[in-house]
């Protein structure tokens, strides 16, 4: 894994910088197949002048070289009229280099050959064609070797040095020169890349924009549209699409947050219209058992049933008028609420109305003050520990802890533990939505809750800026409210006593 670390640091990720890498990669092969291709053809061309040079110049230097001349009285010495410098000729006969010499500024040398190059010389065939052999004291020759008149082989040979001279000269030159034009195509495809993507780029800030909307509900401003480009191109018609998603999802957003305007005004005019049946029926029922005359005991039951169900319809009707308000946004009371004080109360009242539970109570040694609604936070906590007695079995042991988070000096919570069967793992992630109940585990609707309790609970903690969590498994289930603590809320702070 570690070797690979090297290799993910060079990784190019960005869709710019793999067209600029890739441009410049194609533009360098490009560079690097001109380059081959030009040295190799003037490489060729400058071993085929040398031939040329060497067909020119013919063999009359080494056979100047041959001692039978001297005998045949044909010359005094070798003929070096007309050639170069560096020009090399030897004489082969019958498989072994009688001479060999090489011109000079003023005359010709002796060159002293190794084993190696007199086996080289003798397998220069002699005809006429040019070929390159490597002489240990002279380097690369370009060598031609004709039959001699006296059944010999003479080779005339002139240096490969300078052609590659020419040809490492003219390497450096494109490299110079390819090296250049990479570095500024590199610079210009990069601009010309970044200019041609800009439209790419408005797409992905509109997305990442859209990504951080909150839009899992209410209103949602959208953002504004990718600018129109030109649809005959790609990225063009990735722009429009995009746009067309936009107008999609901000209508499908206006039509959701229209729908739950329309069920929220439903709910709250439902609800006030609701609380004055619901109260009158309940009086009437109230009245009727009040009446001094004897009533017969079914019908005083059903009265009594008549009342009960309508005093729990106006506890529904109330908490759906609570949540509709928060939903509506409605400012909550701001005063300095003694959460120490809610807790021991609302701890008072969950052991009346449950007596067959442990209660377990843990309170700081200072009290703990908050900014708030003084009423929803107490209702919060008669949701949380109603919902703890209901739906766990008798002899549960119910523990209600408050203090300040730790690491978090602007933090307060307080939290609602049992050693109950837990919330089922389905109902965990909406626990919190309304009207969910829990089917089993101890947990039913028998109970006669309306699943709005945590619903409710939730909805106040978020508009005091804060939220509740939830964690919980077989034996072990914890509720636990946050809320902010502003400056000046509780003791220790130096602004406390101004509040």
């Amino acid at each position: 894994m570690p070797a690979r670390r090297p290799l993910a640091a060079l990784a190019v990720r960005s869709l710019r910088a793999r067209l600029t890498v890739g441009l410049v990669i194609l533009l360098a092969l490009c560079c690097a197949a001109v380059g081959l291709a030009t040295t190799t053809a003037l490489e060729g061309f400058l071993v085929r002048r040398l031939d040329q040079q060497l067909s020119a110049v013919g063999n009359h230097f080494p056979a100047s070289l041959d001692p039978a001349r001297k005998l045949r009285g044909d010359g005094g010495g070798p003929d070096t009229r007309g050639q170069a410098t560096g020009t090399f000729g030897a004489c082969v006969l019958r498989g072994t280099v009688t001479q060999a010499a090489v011109v000079g500024d003023q005359t010709e040398s002796q060159v002293s050959l190794t084993a190696d190059d007199r086996r080289a010389l003798v397998a220069v065939p002699g005809d006429g064609k040019g070929r390159t052999i490597h002489l240990s004291a002279l380097r690369e020759y370009r060598v031609i070797g004709v039959p001699g008149p006296a059944g010999d082989v003479l080779i005339t040979g002139l240096p490969v040095e300078p052609v590659q001279d020419t040809v490492d000269r003219l390497r450096l030159v494109e490299a110079i020169v390819f090296g250049a034009a990479l570095l500024l195509t590199g610079f210009a495809g990069a601009a010309w890349v970044r200019l041609s993507l800009r439209p790419l780029h408005r797409v992905a800030a509109t997305a990442s924009r859209v990504a951080q909307l909150p839009l899992a509900g209410g209103e949602v401003a959208m953002p504004p549209k990718v600018p129109d480009s030109d649809p005959r191109t790609e990225v063009g018609r990735v722009g429009d699409a995009f746009n067309r998603m936009l107008r999609h999802v901000e209508e499908s957003l206006a039509r959701r947050h229209a729908s739950e305007e329309r069920l929220r005004r439903f709910a709250a005019d439902a609800s006030h219209e609701l609380r004055t049946p619901v109260a009158s029926i309940r009086g009437h029922a109230e009245l009727a058992l009040r009446h001094p005359e004897p009533v017969p005991e079914k019908v005083r039951h059903s009265l009594d049933r008549v009342r009960c169900e309508a005093a729990r319809m106006g506890e529904l009707v109330d908490d759906l008028l609570l949540l509709a308000r928060l939903d509506a946004g409605r400012p909550l009371a701001d005063e300095s609420v003694d959460l120490t004080r809610l807790v021991l109360d609302a701890m008072s009242d969950a052991q009346a109305a449950g007596p067959r539970h442990r209660w377990v109570l843990d309170l700081p040694e200072e009290p703990v003050v908050v900014r708030g609604d003084e009423r929803r936070l107490q209702q919060v906590l008669t949701n949380l520990l109603a919902n703890a007695r209901t739906h766990t079995p008798a002899g549960t042991e119910v523990t209600v802890r408050l203090g300040v988070r730790e690491g978090a000096g602007r933090e307060v919570e307080f939290l609602v533990a049992d050693d109950g069967p837990g919330v089922p793992q389905e109902l965990r992630t909406e626990i919190f939505e309304r009207f969910v109940r829990s089917g089993g585990d101890g947990r039913s609707r028998s109970t006669g809750g309306t699943g709005l309790g945590l619903a409710i609970a939730h909805a106040v903690a978020l508009a005091h800026g804060g939220r509740v969590e939830l964690t919980s498994r077989p034996g072990r289930t914890v509720f636990r409210v946050v809320l902010p603590r502003r400056r000046g809320e509780g003791p220790g702070d130096p602004e406390a006593a101004a509040v």
